[in-house]
């Protein structure tokens, strides 16, 4: 009888058994089924919509090997590279400009700015002026206008650069195709070029060496040259700050564009003989400074005193050191009130004013 009902009981457990493996293989054949019909129900949409329109898939594209790396992404703003100016353009001077703030707004060379205008300066930086019209070259060099009888090599020469230098700047636009079997070009009476590169010597506008045993040899700088031969005091060969105010007002020492220094202060302040000397020039000046006067200090050295308001000297006579000569000013070529200060030494020249005197 036992064992009876344990073989129902085992029975009963194989039954329950067998119907949960029913119910789950069912399930499993209605969920492969799924995708079929639903297949099935979207060929017949699609069969019935074609005379419509049609349905792009919204499913992702396949990326092959070479879409799928880093994405560039397009850029709307086109940005164009600086490229190097070839021909000249223009500035118009304005106030408070000085020959190095020009140059350095065009990232040229002082000297370029004035070997490009030669007609409006003069190579003097004292000639600049606020409302003038400057020519600014693309570079450093020289602007030089041809003239009849002149040839490329000469012109080359003078300017210390190469033939092909001048020939192959774009901004010329000579004509290669016209060059001769001696390489000279074609070029028109008158045609301004770019030199680049170029260089030449600047003219020293300031005043000439005066002695007081050869006074006469300044009667081309003005009206204030000195004619006769004279004697007197005799310098130390140590200076003194010429003026009372002690710093800058306009240009510094440069060697070759302003070989003195600008001096601040205000019309009508002492200026100061340097060292002991002998007036050799005390008057006008024709090249751009105003009133002026020279002192020969007898020992290889005079000293030059620019600008002035009024001049309290006279030929020949002398001074001792500290002694007043004049009163500052703003005369000539001037920006505005200011002393402009030179030395020269008959062995070294202009020298630089900052290496013999300080405030």
């Amino acid at each position: 009888m036992a064992k009876t009902k344990m073989r129902c009981l085992l029975l009963e457990i194989a039954i329950v058994i067998l119907g949960f493996g029913t119910a789950a293989c069912a399930g499993r054949a209605q969920l492969g089924s799924a995708p079929a019909a639903a297949q099935a129900t979207q060929a017949d949409t699609e069969t019935n919509s074609s005379s419509a329109e049609v349905i792009l898939s919204a499913a992702p594209l396949q990326e092959s090997a070479s879409e799928s790396g880093i994405r560039r992404f397009a850029n709307l703003k086109t940005i164009i590279p600086n490229r190097p100016r070839a021909e000249v353009s223009s500035y118009t001077v304005q106030p408070g400009d000085n020959l190095f703030l020009i140059a350095e707004k065009y990232n040229l060379k002082p000297e370029s700015v004035l070997w490009g205008n030669y007609e409006v300066l003069r190579d003097n930086p004292q000639f600049l002026q606020p409302g003038q019209e400057l020519v600014i070259l693309p570079t450093d060099g020289v602007y030089y206008p041809w003239k009849a009888g002149d040839t490329l090599n000469g012109v080359a020469n003078f300017f210390r650069v190469k033939a092909e230098d001048i020939l192959n700047w774009p901004g010329n636009q000579l004509d290669l195709a016209a060059i001769d079997q001696e390489g000279e070009a074609q070029i028109e009476d008158g045609t301004w070029l770019i030199i680049p590169g170029g260089w030449r010597e600047l003219r020293d506008w300031g005043p000439p060496a005066i002695t007081r045993s050869n006074p006469a040899a300044a009667a081309y700088y003005g009206s204030g040259y000195c004619g006769s031969i004279y004697e007197g005091a005799i310098g130390t060969g140590f200076f003194i700050w010429p003026t009372s105010a002690t710093y800058l007002s306009g240009y510094d020492y440069s060697p070759s564009l302003h070989p003195g220094i600008d001096i601040a202060g205000a019309v009508g302040n002492a200026i100061f003989a340097a060292d002991s000397g002998v007036v050799v020039f005390a008057g006008w000046s024709e090249f751009g400074y105003g009133y002026l006067i020279v002192l020969d200090h007898g020992n290889g050295w005079q000293s030059a005193y620019a600008h002035l308001s009024a001049v309290g000297v006279t030929c020949g006579q002398s001074v001792g050191r500290g002694n007043v000569i004049g009163a500052l000013g703003s005369s000539g070529n001037s920006s505005g009130p200011h002393l402009h200060f030179e030395l020269r030494s008959e062995i070294y020249g202009k020298v630089n004013p900052w290496d013999y005197v300080s405030p």
